[in-house]
């Protein structure tokens, strides 16, 4: 329930954010800058609240206390209607909603650990969420407006609270976690390069997760499509982490992950050359086979490199690059060339930065691959 209703509300975010940044009067770029806040203020407030975590050892505290701020603040944040009160509003928005979707998965992969189950298993209710309000709310918006979009963001929100009070914490019979092992995390070479390796194909998702919606309207779709876009694209993830159990152990991760990063590069050719919105909706199919596969592998692969008593930290490390510093890029990137130049060359442009960050990653794979043999 945690994360069918957290990420229920992140839909709003993801997929109609744009709109209401748009009917409030903001340009594509304006909007790639309000936009470009949240994977900021994630680079400083996801390391925070990890190594709050993990010096207190608790995951639900933590979790409990974002969630009543992301509440609080997104009451003020969704009424703004000037770009300096926008962008002001966002970073206290963001500093609390940026932890919470890594927090949960942490917190769900050393459960699921415990308890001998799958990760994906768990992690899929989170989709499911997305998948459900993307398709309610979408047709909601049509029926009331897009300005109304915080009454059902904050309904949902409120669950998040609400069932935060009452998840079972993790515990860790473990030393105390000092600030020197957040900078250790951060120098380890081998997850640096890990992470590195990730970031040209993490940058063409969050600038997807930004402006899928913008582009569905510039072919000429409503608001009710780019619902169904969401629905499409995260019905087909669900499905891929309810099976991950199955295929992830038949092959090596990095691997599995330079193949979903080439099926990012023509997912991405393919929205590049649409010619009309149902296209778009209809290659969404192929979210789950990229997302879904890539975020999936990356994820349990950066568990490998993680100490135990420093998970939530190393996680939230994780979730700051492939969402943060990508969206970064890809918020201010992603909104220049859609202004200037249109969806379609944004499209295109992001094909070709997968394909080369699917080269980086194999290459990475090939460097590990030779320093563990030469190691044994």
């Amino acid at each position: 329930m945690l994360l069918f209703s957290f990420h229920g509300a992140n839909t709003m975010v993801i997929s109609f954010l744009p709109l209401l940044l748009t009917y409030r009067g903001l340009s594509g770029q304006e909007i790639g800058w309000v936009l470009a806040v949240g994977p900021a203020i994630s680079i400083f407030a996801q390391p925070f609240w990890g190594f709050i975590s993990d010096k207190y050892q608790t995951v639900r505290k933590v979790l409990l206390a974002t969630s009543v701020g992301l509440v609080l603040s997104s009451l003020i944040f969704f009424q703004m209607k000037t770009l300096v009160f926008i962008l002001g509003f966002a970073i206290l928005f963001y500093f609390f909603q940026s932890a919470i979707s890594p927090l949960a998965d942490s917190l769900t992969q050393r459960r699921t650990e415990q308890l001998g189950g799958s990760f994906g298993s768990v992690r899929m209710w989170g989709s499911i969420g997305f998948a459900t309000c993307s398709l309610l709310v979408g047709q909601l918006m049509n029926w009331i407006g897009i300005q109304y979009l915080i009454l059902p963001y904050l309904f949902m929100t409120s669950i998040v609270v609400l069932v935060s009070f009452h998840i079972v914490d993790i515990q860790i019979d473990k030393k105390q976690v000092r600030l020197s092992d957040l900078f250790k995390l951060i120098k380890d070479p081998a997850l640096f390069f890990y992470l590195a390796a990730l970031l040209l194909v993490s940058i063409t998702h969050r600038t997807n997760d930004n402006f899928l919606g913008l582009y569905i309207s510039e072919l000429g779709g409503q608001d009710n499509l780019i619902g169904i876009a969401w629905f499409v694209g995260v019905v087909s993830e669900a499905l891929v982490f309810a099976l991950a159990g199955k295929w992830f152990k038949k092959y090596h991760p990095l691997v599995i992950l330079t193949g979903a990063g080439l099926i990012y590069a023509l997912r991405w050719f393919l929205y590049g050359y649409a010619v009309h919105p149902i296209f778009v909706v209809f290659f969404q199919v192929l979210h789950g086979f990229s997302f879904g596969i890539f975020y999936l592998t990356a994820f349990q692969y950066v568990t490998r490199l993680i100490p135990e008593q420093l998970q939530a930290t190393g996680h939230l490390l994780f979730a700051t690059v492939f969402f943060g510093i990508s969206g970064i890029i890809g918020s201010l990137g992603g909104g220049f060339i859609l202004e200037y130049y249109g969806g379609h060359t944004l499209y295109l442009t992001m094909g070709v930065m997968a394909l080369l960050g699917s080269c980086f990653i194999l290459l990475y794979h090939i460097i590990i691959r030779h320093i563990s043999t030469a190691i044994r």
